[in-house]
């Protein structure tokens, strides 16, 4: 148990130290071909008065016109440019919503393509925000037209408009390999009538400006996509390096304008980041493009300053002319890496032992559990011991180590075969059972899946007592029965983990975090009587390990993060529906199947000796 403790309270150390420059790097471009900011950016000067028309025209679009009308629009316009238009509409079935629109996009075939290879231009018609994308709806159709005008594209360039920021990219995205375009029961998407080569990457813009126009400060980039996956980080460099060293402008993370690169700012940049790839949801309309090995990020114009939409333009302008050097996808840079600011980052190398760490905590104590099974004799904790077998306990026996003579109980002595079935059918029922509330809260209704999680909730905390009851009364379970269900139990919880967090890491090592207490979880002892020495001390260490084991909870951790969010816990149950049905967000599969059953079967274990006798010595540790 020590060593378990030691492991979890290392591994939250070194999380500490990873902000510091001993234990990070300075950010580079790894791939010499990509060439950052080595091009003179043309776009301006008349540019400017075909951008505010287009924004009178996007502008007269998103106020008088219906949503058809608003893709007729776009389709009109991208044809009128000389572009190759297509619509795409989709639906999606989602906690008893239908979520529907229509993507509009056109393909640029490049002068010098062979459309083996393409980018992708894109800006959402409502953001992530919900907001109306208009200055950025026409600065991509403004770019597209410049675009048109040049020979030196050798790729193919989509652009691509979709109907909101994280469905309609999710759409088209899928529809362009072909993995959704057979309809379901959940979902419904057209194929594409227009297609090009392999995407090379995606460059999304957020600037939702009308009419009037607004100037902004910096770019926030945006690049955690579903599933924790990231894009290769030469493509974060790039536009960190032509935006900051070509054109004077300021990059951010996670919405941090004023990072200072203390080392407080520097550790909430990775506790943001680390959060936000936790949770796998989309965080802008490039997520979408992440499990399809496209890298793409989006540039979010935020805070007020003197940087003006013609900045913007040449900041895309450069990065795909960057884009276009390339002689084959990002590779060289690394694809998982935690980073503290624009220009810092921390590699997997150096953060991964923070998770296999927590990890290995849970699988130590499993080895303990399966040693102590074999020892002493077989008893039930629900059955007081007869006379005899205290006796027989007790006996001592001399033992020659080949230096001294020792008197040993008896019963460390023994070596017992160990009965596996019984711990081994409740573990697989219990993950069995786990698939019912992921199945109820990923398919349920929005009018009834708040009552749907109360009850689930409700029931999480009554199933514990339930099968702890049954085990020990009814069955007859003994003391290494139940060491056996939680060794199979930890040691189930220790292999996920330490696999997944080489998936996304920052998941495992937040469940591994929250369900860490269950390593230490023991059955309540409340003594021999009420009235002995040490009885306060046991009611004060049960009462303890209960509240422990009740805040740590699947459903109280969820309704704890709501509250944080600030939003209604039906908003984010919903999100979570959407996400598993539209997306293919596995955290919530990691939460019910994984650290669930752990959690419930902890409390298995809790329970099982409530009565006025100690526990028995094979337990301690």
């Amino acid at each position: 148990m020590g060593l378990s403790l030691i492991c979890i309270l290392v591994g939250i150390s070194w999380l500490l130290l990873l902000p510091l420059n001993e234990y990070s790097r300075q950010t580079y471009i790894s791939e010499n071909a990509i060439l950052p900011g080595q091009v003179h950016t043309y776009f301006g000067g008349s540019e400017h008065n075909v951008f505010r028309a287009y924004r009178q025209e996007v502008w007269s679009l998103g106020h008088r016109k219906s949503e058809e009308e608003v893709t007729d629009g776009l389709y009109d316009l991208l044809q009128e440019i000389g572009l190759r238009p297509a619509r795409q509409p989709y639906s999606f079935q989602v906690a008893g919503e239908t979520i529907e629109g229509t993507n509009v996009y056109g393909l640029l075939q490049g002068p010098r393509a062979d459309a083996t290879e393409a980018m992708v231009l894109m800006a959402a018609w409502r953001n992530f925000d919900g907001e109306v994308n208009y200055s950025a709806v026409a600065l991509v159709l403004t770019l597209a037209r410049y675009f048109k005008r040049w020979s030196v594209w050798s790729k193919d360039i989509l652009v691509l408009f979709p109907a909101n920021s994280t469905y309609g990219p999710e759409a088209w995205v899928s529809a362009y390999h072909s993995t959704s375009t057979i309809p379901s029961a959940s979902r419904n998407i057209s194929a594409l009538p227009v297609k090009a080569g392999a995407l090379q990457g995606a460059i999304a813009l957020d600037y939702p400006v009308g009419p009037w126009g607004k100037r902004f400060d910096k770019l926030d980039v945006l690049y955690d996509g579903v599933n924790g996956a990231l894009p290769n980080l030469d493509l974060l460099n790039t536009a960190v390096s032509v935006a900051s060293s070509q054109m004077g402008i300021g990059c951010s993370l996670h919405g941090m304008i004023d990072h200072s690169d203390s080392y407080q700012d520097r550790l909430k940049c990775l506790a943001k980041g680390v959060m936000s790839q936790a949770a796998g949801h989309a965080t802008g309309p490039h997520s979408a493009f992440m499990p399809y090995h496209i890298d793409a990020i989006t540039l979010k114009t935020v805070g007020d300053g003197w940087h003006d939409e013609m900045s913007l333009g040449r900041v895309t302008e450069s990065m795909f002319r960057s884009i276009n050097n390339l002689l084959e996808k990002f590779h060289q840079s690394f694809f998982f890496y935690i980073l503290l600011n624009t220009h810092r980052f921390v590699s997997i190398g150096s953060y991964l032992p923070a998770a296999m760490l927590v990890a290995g905590s849970f699988t130590i104590n499993a080895l303990a559990l399966w040693v102590l099974s074999g020892r002493g004799p077989v008893e039930s904790p629900g059955k007081p011991k007869s006379t005899s077998e205290k006796l027989k306990e007790k006996a001592l026996v001399a033992v020659n180590d080949g230096k001294d003579v020792m008197l040993v109980p008896k019963a460390e002595l023994e070596v017992i075969e160990r009965k596996m079935f019984l711990p081994a059918i409740v573990v697989l029922g219990v993950h069995l059972i786990s698939l019912v509330p992921l199945y109820v809260l990923t398919h349920k209704e929005k009018s009834g899946i708040t009552f749907a999680f109360a009850a689930l909730a409700i029931s999480s905390y009554l199933l514990p007592i339930y099968l702890s009851g049954v085990l020990v009364r009814v069955w007859d379970a003994s003391v290494q029965q139940l060491q056996m269900l939680q060794s199979f139990s930890l040691l189930f919880v220790g292999a996920t983990l330490s696999t997944w967090a080489t998936i996304n890491f920052s998941l495992a090592l937040i469940v591994g975090l929250l369900a860490s207490p269950l390593s230490f979880i023991r059955p309540i002892t409340l003594g021999t009587s009420p009235t002995e020495p040490n009885a306060l001390l046991n009611i004060v260490h049960a009462v303890a390990t209960s509240f422990v084991w009740l805040i740590t909870s699947p459903p109280l951790a969820l309704f704890a993060l709501s509250w944080y969010l600030g939003k209604d816990i039906t908003w984010m149950l919903v999100e979570i529906a959407k996400g598993w049905a539209a997306q293919g967000v596995w955290s919530i599969l990691v939460i019910w199947s994984v650290w669930w059953p752990a959690w419930v079967l902890g409390g298995i274990v809790l329970v099982s000796s409530i009565r006025f006798d100690r526990v028995p010595p094979a337990f301690d540790m």
